[in-house]
């Protein structure tokens, strides 16, 4: 099953994606990312997702959004190659840092 953890630190909110990032977990990541404040830089782990489909993009879209939508607003961090391959695809190097 997929889920999401949170954590607010030192002005950063870190997000952490366990399972596959898909539509099933819309919900719970905007409810989980609506916790920090508008405008607040924002760290997401995927080093324990294992796949990503258009909603997780999508959802990545609105959480940049929320952020301030800044290329530095939203940090990728610990994506497999399958989810690399899916967001080098989508061009999000132009709009999110991944490292």
């Amino acid at each position: 099953m997929s889920r999401i953890t949170f954590s607010n630190t030192d002005g950063r909110t870190h997000l952490a994606i366990h399972g596959n990032f898909v539509f099933d977990l819309n919900r719970e990541f905007r409810k989980a990312y609506s916790q920090s404040p508008p405008g607040q830089p924002v760290t997401v782990d995927l080093s324990d997702s294992t796949y990503m489909d258009s909603a997780g993009l999508g959802m990545l879209i609105r959480l940049r959004e929320h952020a301030g939508n800044r290329e530095d607003s939203v940090t990728l961090t610990g994506a497999n190659d399958a989810i690399r391959t899916i967001l080098n695809v989508a061009n999000f190097g132009q709009l999110f840092r991944i490292t």
